[in-house]
């Protein structure tokens, strides 16, 4: 009886410590949220961390998107060629990449470039005191550090959204018409046909939502590292920050896009 006492007292403990935790992440981003919108501004801010998660997020967002748009032309020609529907290939590409890969796979690759680079900036700024210092000036570290990632995010994502879907269709242009010999002209014109201003809208909903999740997760995990595992301190610390920021955030990623996509169809 006294073992069972004990697991039951030890799963509560569990389940009160994750929502602890839950309330101070939501706390901490709403915080954040708000003090994007509060003077003083800090486009300067904003506009180095753009550079630092957009600019320099291109090439892999630009590699996965050229080589997915290949995988689901061949994919899609072997597929339709069973049915003889060969001329929607156009069609399949465009939708999949618009609509459902082009949000989820640009912001995994931006969780797993960047989000991870702000855990462990912040982490290892945590760890040497250095968000100390600015309390000690007297300046809000979660205005100058967390909101300027958060807002940088959430117009980053959307916009390397957008240069995965062209990528992407292009690289399904190559597979299916240069290498597999489909018509361009129905390549293009099935593409133009099938896809309406609601799918782009909702290839780019999403990304506003996932840029919002990375930025606020990385910063949370990077910004209290030194707290989420009791006797684990210092660059052990940002370590788990680090690596548990990119697993938690691709998995909400996943979960919102169900969501989103129930919301959105």
């Amino acid at each position: 009886m006294s073992s069972l006492t004990s697991k039951i007292q030890a799963l509560g403990a569990a389940v009160i410590s994750w929502m602890q935790n839950l309330g101070k992440a939501i706390i901490f981003t709403a915080t954040a949220t708000l003090l994007i919108f509060t003077p003083p501004f800090r486009g300067r801010r904003i506009i180095e961390h753009l550079y630092f998660i957009g600019v320099l997020s291109i090439l892999v967002v630009s590699l996965t998107a050229f080589f997915t748009g290949m995988v689901l032309g061949l994919q899609g020609y072997y597929t339709l060629s069973k049915f003889g529907s060969e001329g929607l290939l156009g069609s399949v590409v465009a939708l999949s990449l618009i609509r459902e890969l082009g949000p989820v796979l640009a912001a995994l690759m931006v969780t797993g470039r960047a989000g991870s680079a702000v855990a462990a900036n912040l982490g290892a700024m945590r760890i040497s005191e250095q968000i100390d210092a600015l309390d000690t000036m007297d300046i809000d570290p979660i205005k100058f550090l967390v909101a300027p990632r958060i807002a940088a995010a959430v117009i980053a994502v959307p916009l390397l959204t957008a240069i995965f879907d062209i990528v992407g269709i292009i690289g399904g242009y190559i597979s299916g018409v240069v290498m597999l010999g489909v018509s361009p002209g129905i390549y293009i014109s099935g593409m133009i046909s099938s896809t309406r201003m609601n799918d782009i809208a909702s290839g780019l909903i999403k990304p506003v939502f996932f840029g919002f999740v990375i930025a606020s997760v990385s910063c949370y995990r990077g910004y209290f590292c030194d707290q989420l595992k009791a006797g684990v301190k210092g660059s052990a610390g940002v370590s788990l920050a680090t690596t548990s920021s990119v697993v938690i955030a691709s998995v909400i990623i996943l979960i919102l896009d169900y969501i989103l996509t129930a919301f959105l169809l």
